[in-house]
């Protein structure tokens, strides 16, 4: 049976139950599972030297749009609120065929890889010109990636009153047929899955109240979570007012969108009342802090969330909104932003990878990662803190304060997908090569 052994970390961050900080620290991986974790261990397998390391669990993305790689920076939406960005882009995405899914979530995740993520949800929540939910599922398998795919769905077009453009929509009964074939094709609940099936109608400004609520039957009838964008910004706020005659929670709540099996994107405008709910009904949050800037929506109450349990996670949202996707800065990022919204001591390092590692993996409803210890899966990012980044830092392993972007070694159910900073599963110089044509071809349809 193959084994690795991770030798002589500098600090292994373990994110465990006590959050255990080892030094001098060696971990044993064996059949997709750490096996132990020690000091002076000895193997007959590989060796992964880790001296001038730190080491912490795979990261954890708990809500992207991977298909939006392929429309980073574009004219007319840099400078856009989120209702004026999604016009600008509708009609982009309309073009998507399978061939632009496909590419853009093997960019999309090689770029999560390489920022020491090893496990990503998606939203894909329009199927123009034959796209299906698998073409994601086949680059996340390409990848070597854990994955937590979304079968999202959009019915309401202008002509009924909602955003997006009519020929980005589904029927409703179409939309629920297809989220019960992919479940029934790829949904994995097993312990060490490496893909499970989410049902996530896109957000309630673009479906309606009857294909959310059954959309929830559907979901607990088959044991698969639940996720949408909620309380976004000001105009989510003001749009549901209008139209239920409610708050966002207050919505959620009615429909059954509430409970240990759902997560919502964003949350930026949630109100005490909502965040009260949130904690009691252990609903997850996907916490999304460059998208909200990038959109101008607010910095969301993490501070709140957290110190009230409310399940937390962190996530790079689309690359349309985000123009990167890197887990690791991203984590910096909502630790800065909490310092800005409440004071230097809001959000230590320390926490702000906690809500990247563990934070995500139990909102995504898997304790079997996010975590180093005994019997977790063998989802590990080690990080080079010899270099320039870390040069005089009296703390390597904070390594939001001081350390690299980018991880040298990262293993995904014990596979090793990057070794030494570089992809070993795709050609990915090609990949890039193929999903700039692509985007080109765009373009020129504009």
């Amino acid at each position: 049976m193959t084994e690795t052994l991770i030798r002589n970390a500098d600090v292994v961050l373990t994110m465990d139950d006590t959050r255990r900080e080892l030094k001098g620290a060696d971990v044993r991986v064996k059949a997709g599972r750490i096996t132990e974790i020690g000091t002076g261990l000895v193997s007959g397998g590989e060796v992964i030297d880790a001296t001038g390391c730190v080491v912490t669990p795979g990261l954890v993305n708990t809500h992207h749009h991977l298909y939006q790689t392929l429309t980073r920076a574009v004219p007319g939406g840099q400078d856009a609120l989120l209702f004026g960005w999604l016009k600008t882009l509708y009609p982009i995405w309309a073009n998507f065929t399978p061939d632009h899914m496909y590419t853009s979530a093997q960019v999309g995740l090689a770029e999560l890889a390489l920022s020491g993520c090893t496990l990503s949800s998606d939203h894909l929540y329009l199927y123009p010109n034959g796209a299906r939910l698998e073409d994601t599922i086949h680059a996340a398998r390409s990848l070597g990636m854990r994955f937590h795919p979304t079968r999202g769905s959009m019915s309401i077009g202008e002509s009924d009153g909602g955003l997006p453009p009519d020929s980005v929509v589904e029927r409703e009964a179409d939309i629920l047929e297809d989220c019960i074939r992919v479940i029934d094709a790829f949904h994995d609940p097993r312990e060490g899955s490496m893909c499970r099936v989410g049902v996530a109608p896109c957000s309630p400004f673009s479906v309606s109240t009857e294909l959310m609520r059954d959309a929830a039957l559907l979901a607990r009838d088959k044991g698969v979570m639940m996720h949408t964008h909620l309380a976004e910004n000001d105009e989510d706020i003001a749009y549901s007012l209008e139209m239920f005659g409610k708050r966002p929670g207050q919505y959620a709540q009615d429909l059954g969108w509430v409970g240990s099996d759902v997560w919502h994107a964003h949350c930026v405008k949630l109100d005490a009342a909502e965040i009260a709910l949130f904690a009691e009904t252990q609903t997850g949050i996907a916490h999304c802090p460059c998208s909200n800037c990038r959109l101008g929506s607010g910095i969301a109450p993490v501070r709140a969330l957290r110190d009230s349990r409310v399940p937390t996670g962190l996530g790079v949202d689309g690359s349309a909104s985000n123009d990167a996707g890197n887990l690791i800065s991203e984590a910096r990022q909502a630790m800065l932003l909490q310092r800005v919204a409440n004071g230097a001591d809001a959000m230590s390092a320390r926490e702000a990878l906690e809500i990247a590692t563990r934070g995500g993996a139990d909102v995504l409803g898997r304790p079997d990662c996010g975590r180093i210890q005994e019997g977790a899966r063998a989802d590990i990012a080690i990080w080079d803190v010899s270099g320039i980044e870390a040069a005089g830092s009296w703390d390597p392993a904070a390594l939001l304060l001081a350390g690299p972007t980018v991880v040298k070694h990262l293993m995904v159910e014990g596979a090793q997908i990057v070794r030494d900073g570089q992809i070993t599963t795709i050609n990915l110089e090609e990949t890039i090569a193929t999903q700039n044509t692509l985007a080109r071809g765009l373009m020129e349809r504009l």
